[in-house]
């Protein structure tokens, strides 16, 4: 395994020293001691706290070997001096790395090298007291086999136990920059409000009641305020799957030619309502709610932080069960929703007790200060409540989150689904998510207001021509960035074809000149949480995050974390730190469409003919593919030859000599034909190579292996491994409708069999190409898994003189 902590806050010595007393580690009665082995041997008896008799401390000691002859026990208490390799043999053992298996006694330190571990700056030789000290405080921070940090660990164990009791320890208490877990999760306060929203989505005349299930540290009923994680989950009351299956549209369908229109984003804005009725009045008000709740949908990460004093909220927001409204699938609604929440937290909105809000109830131990949480649409209001500019909301942690719903389930003038999700769309979601559907009665007065409005979604939603229209438009948060007061840390997969990589890096160069902090961190997976990786401490990341953003502690979190952390897709468990992604100054090679290669423009003349390929299949091998995507999948990217020659053209560079490192958006130029006045082009940018590369989906290591805080609840832990070897991986992608030449809202015409211009941006990456293999471009027009499938008789020529694939490239 390789270890990567970005989350290790340089500490002074004296601070240290202070902390560490904090926790209790240095105390009375060890800090006279003289001795390092016996501090030591003192460090791990506290180090044990599941065993109060010294006996059980001793045996535990002896089963750990100091050196390749003698046990921790005897070598601790028959030494005066301690060498470094000595310390550094019982903290690997204690970390849960074994000796001969992941470590030589003989060379301990360079196990810790190979493993990527923090090493003491003075491990030169034999500790002195002084340097024990500093050696333990930077072990404490170091993440175990387990990729939990060892004091986490000892957490797991009881280590704070003691403390959750104890009047004298300060709440929150502050390790390394980190807050620690000495809150009570045995007796966590439960409570439901319903929050009032300055909106009526299901015109009732009275404002909507937005359902809010809170938990937060039993702490706070003697006065203690926190801070809050707030997840805005429109599943969290439960969904309608049936119902969105039934709904799910027909992808078998031909494209369809579109009428030309010469039209500006500005004919696409949408006038604002404000016709929203009065709240409702407040008589009487109490500290104390009416409703409780057994179990909520939890986020494994909110429930590491609530051990450590942060209140987590979760709303599910308009047309949920047991709230009011309609489903809006991310308009300003739904934004106006998520953020009432946020201004309830903040002291600056009305809450009640009961649907029938005849009592308030104020958010009274929230230290107003919010930040919000959650993965694919829980991120997405996570960004769109940032956009609001809504005060109290301090920072969002937003992971694999749409930025505009048109590059979710449209591209370039194209119905694109989520990948894995054909013939879904806004309605789709839109229905899945109104789970006021699973009230009867609430339904059965609500059915043909949701109905109706169900069918505007539809309709407005335009499957038929897939242009940006302004039903779209009042769904891009890109519009309004420059409202973001909040800090930001964005998490994306560059293999995410679910929610592509297009939003997070909209997103990231929208606000690469604001002035707030912001990081954003890349991996090699698809549509996946990262918080129980064990190559990176993420959930250290965040817990100095948050620390920093909604305590106030001055841990450094914004200087200290790199801007860009990426995932390396060669080395596994290997992440790197870089300036910037998709930087405007980074370098380009572009590769000339020659025949069947990529040629280094410049190199060779032009070829001045065309090549073309056409897009309809035999029926029987067309309704295999409609049913097995994968084959489709296989089938393109391999050999030419293959069921889909003369379908497809494959272009592929020599053989690289050097390693090739695509930063950014690629980007092909050419000139099309079609045969009819319809079509649509699609691109794959591939890796061709035998490798084992990392898989998408990571592997599961050990169950239930990491506990979030003390006998509290548990996460699997999980790390990206190599698969088996492939022929090539699918690196990049992107579609255009023909009639889309210019943007995804003007449509041109498209005259049969005359050659157009086009250029088409395919989605972001950040790419290792190894030496050995090729660069390919693959061009294409039905996408199995993404585009409308209607197997026409279309013939596609591309002048090769005027063709190129661009690539931006970073170098070491």
């Amino acid at each position: 395994m390789r270890n990567q902590q970005f989350a290790i806050r340089p500490t002074q010595p004296a601070d240290a020293l202070r902390e560490l007393e904090e926790i209790h580690f240095l105390t009375t009665d060890n800090q006279d001691l003289t001795s390092p082995t016996a501090l030591l041997l003192n460090f791990y008896d506290l180090s044990w706290p599941e065993y109060q008799d010294s006996a059980s401390v001793t045996a535990q000691l002896a089963n750990l070997m100091a050196t390749p002859d003698e046990d921790g026990w005897t070598y601790l208490t028959t030494h005066d001096t301690l060498s470094v390799a000595v310390f550094y043999n019982l903290a690997l053992q204690r970390l849960g790395f074994s000796p001969e298996l992941d470590f030589q006694l003989t060379d301990p330190l360079a196990a810790m090298a190979k493993i990527q571990l923090p090493v003491s700056e003075h491990a030169t030789d034999d500790f002195t007291v002084a340097e024990l000290k500093q050696a333990w405080y930077l072990l404490l921070t170091t993440h175990t086999k387990n990729g939990q940090s060892f004091l986490d660990h000892l957490t797991t164990h009881g280590y704070f136990a003691p403390f959750v009791t104890d009047p004298s320890v300060p709440k929150p208490l502050i390790f390394n920059g980190k807050a620690q877990a000495v809150f009570d999760t045995t007796h966590l306060i439960r409570e439901v409000v319903y929050v009032e929203s300055p909106q009526d989505t299901d015109h009732d005349g009275h404002r909507d009641l937005l359902k809010a299930e809170i938990i937060r540290p039993v702490e706070t009923a003697t006065g203690l305020k926190v801070p809050v994680l707030y997840t805005a989950s429109p599943y969290n009351q439960g969904t309608n799957d049936e119902a969105g299956e039934a709904l799910t549209h027909n992808v078998n369908v031909p494209l369809q030619p579109k009428q030309p229109q010469q039209v500006t984003l500005a004919d696409l804005a949408t006038p604002a309502t404000d016709n929203v009725p009065d709240p409702r009045p407040v008589t009487t008000s109490t500290h104390v709610a009416a409703e409780t709740f057994a179990r909520e949908q939890s986020y494994t990460l909110n429930d590491y932080f609530l051990a450590r004093g942060f209140a987590v909220v979760y709303a599910a927001g308009i047309g949920t069960k047991d709230s009011d409204g309609v489903r809006t699938t991310g308009d300003p609604e739904e934004t106006t929703s998520t953020i009432a929440i946020i201004e309830w937290l903040a002291g600056n909105r009305t809450a009640f007790t009961t649907r029938a809000a005849t009592e308030a109830i104020p958010a009274w131990w929230s230290n107003h200060q919010v930040a919000m949480t959650g993965r694919s649409y829980l991120g997405t209001l996570a960004t769109a409540a940032a956009t609001s500019g809504v005060t109290g909301l301090k920072t969002i942690i937003s992971e694999a989150a749409i930025s505009n719903w048109y590059d979710y389930y449209r591209d370039g003038g194209l119905v694109i689904a989520p990948g894995g999700f054909p013939g879904e769309d806004a309605d789709v979601l839109a229905e899945e998510t109104f789970s006021r559907e699973l009230l009867p009665g609430d339904y059965h007065r609500i059915q043909a207001k949701w109905q109706a409005d169900l069918a505007g979604i539809t309709h407005d939603q335009d499957r038929t021509t897939g242009n940006y229209n302004s039903f779209w438009d009042a769904r891009n948060y890109l519009k309004h960035t420059q409202n973001i007061k909040a800090d930001l840390l964005l998490v994306h997969g560059l293999n995410d074809w679910n929610v592509k990589p297009r939003n997070v890096n909209n997103l990231w160069n929208a606000v690469r000149d604001l002035p707030v902090t912001k990081k954003l961190i890349l991996h090699q997976g698809q549509h996946i949480y990262i918080n129980a990786f064990r190559s990176i401490d993420y959930t250290d990341i965040v817990n100095l995050w948050l620390t920093h953003e909604l305590l106030g502690v001055d841990n450094q979190a914004d200087t200290l974390l790199p801007n860009v952390i990426i995932q390396d897709n060669v080395e596994p468990e290997t992440w790197h730190a870089a300036a910037d992604w998709d930087n405007p100054a980074n370098n380009e090679r572009v590769f000339n469409l020659q025949h069947d290669e990529l040629v280094d423009a410049g190199t060779q003349d032009p070829q001045p003919y065309a090549t073309s390929f056409n897009d309809q299949l035999p029926v029987a091998q067309y309704q295999r593919y409609t049913k097995d995507v994968n084959a489709w999948q296989k089938d393109l990217l391999g050999d030419k030859h293959n069921d889909l020659f003369g379908h497809r053209l494959i272009f592929k560079s020599a053989v690289l000599t050097d390693d090739l490192i695509l930063d950014g958006k690629p980007t092909v130029t050419l000139q099309v034909a079609v045969n009819q006045p319809v079509g649509m082009l699609s691109f794959q940018v591939v890796d061709y190579g035998e490798a084992a590369r990392l898989g998408v989906s990571p592997t599961i290591l050990a169950r239930k292996a990491l506990d979030e805080g003390y006998r509290w609840r548990e996460d699997d832990l999980r790390e990206f491994k190599l698969a088996a070897p492939t022929p090539w991986k699918m690196i990049t992608k992107g579609h255009r409708n023909l009639q889309n030449r210019t943007n995804a809202y003007q449509v041109d015409e498209l005259k049969p069999n005359q050659f157009y211009d086009l250029t088409v941006t395919l989605q972001p990456t950040h790419y290792k190409l190894v030496a050995g293999h090729q660069l390919g471009l693959v061009v294409y027009a039905t996408d199995f898994g993404m585009t409308v499938r209607g197997n026409q008789d279309l013939q596609y020529s591309i002048q090769l003189a005027q063709a190129n694939l661009a690539i931006p490239i970073v170098t070491d």
